[in-house]
């Protein structure tokens, strides 16, 4: 009588041994970008700054393939619209669509932008400098696994839009991965998974939102005084920025510009505080808010709006 048991036994260990899973996983990247308790923090809430985002270039190789839409910029739009989710979901900033700022790419053009052209405080400028696709296949005996894996690279620069200096960048990078395996033909064929594409730049994205959160955050909040009347002052912004009835704002009156001689870059001296407002009312909506303010110490009477600072206390 034939013994079964060994080739039985043998034949679960080849099994066994040729694969390890028969189901696909994905390997799904921390999208949720890693927040600082700084800027999480209850006591940190200030007003919102009002930041505009360029489109994003796309710098890759794949520049005249798949990752191009009818703008010739489909990874580039995504990766500006991945980064605007970010910074909208913290709630501490105003975020401004800027489209037709999409082709900035150069100290030089910053230098012919100005704030009213934008209407924000900071301009985020940013590329896409790599994106890349590897496909790993193993063959068996008795098995088949197939790897798929995306990678992406991130740069971006904060730009001060009163100045055109860039205050900050910084890259970062991101990956996703997916696996199928089949043994013996049971499982499921992994075909081509695009959604890797999208989790390796939203996770290249959230290696660098938080430097970029907190920069914006040290940079104070400023707002201008638009007009004087009689007792009211009118000051930019309102409600959307995070203003409240009974709040305190004080007046800063410009320092004086002067060349720096080691750079030839002008520079503004210290500000000095000359006044405190107290926010009555509002009027307006949008980034056309206006505060009505009432003064509570010192002056601005003879002094020029446009050499007058609003900041928060």
């Amino acid at each position: 009588m034939i013994n079964y048991l060994p080739i039985i036994t043998l034949s679960a260990l080849i099994i066994s041994g040729c694969s390890t899973a028969t189901k696909p996983t994905i390997n799904t990247p921390q999208i949720k970008p890693q927040i600082s308790r700084t800027i999480t923090a209850e006591e940190s809430k200030g007003l919102k700054r009002k930041v505009a985002i360029s489109r994003f270039s796309n710098e890759t190789k794949h520049g005249n393939s798949f990752l191009l839409d009818g703008n010739n910029d489909r990874i580039g739009k995504q990766a500006s619209d991945i980064l605007a989710a970010r910074l909208t979901e913290s709630g501490k900033f105003l975020m401004l669509e800027r489209q037709d700022l999409s082709r900035i790419k150069s100290e030089q053009d910053l230098t012919k932008i100005t704030s009213k052209a934008i209407g924000a405080d900071f301009l985020i400028i940013g590329s896409v400098s790599e994106f890349g696709r590897t496909t790993v296949s193993e063959v068996g005996i008795f098995s088949r696994n197939k790897k798929q894996e995306a990678n992406a690279t991130v740069n971006v620069r904060l730009v001060d839009v009163r100045t055109g200096q860039i205050i900050f960048s910084q890259e970062g990078s991101g990956k996703a991965l997916s696996e199928a395996n089949k043994v013996f033909g049971v499982g499921e064929s992994a075909g081509y998974d695009s959604k890797i594409d999208d989790d390796a730049l939203s996770a290249a994205i959230s290696k660098l939102v938080s430097n970029l959160m907190e920069n914006l955050l040290d940079k104070p909040w400023e707002a201008y005084i638009l007009d004087i009347q009689k007792n009211q002052i009118l000051v930019s912004g309102g409600k959307s920025q995070g203003l409240k009835s009974g709040d305190k704002l004080k007046v800063m009156k410009r320092g004086r510009v002067v060349i720096n001689p080691q750079t030839g870059i002008e520079i503004e001296l210290p500000r000095t505080e000359v006044a405190q407002l107290k926010v009555i009312s509002f009027m307006g909506n949008g980034i056309n808010e206006i505060s009505l303010c009432s003064l509570i110490s010192g002056s601005v009477s003879g002094m020029k709006t446009n050499q007058l600072i609003i900041q928060e206390l």
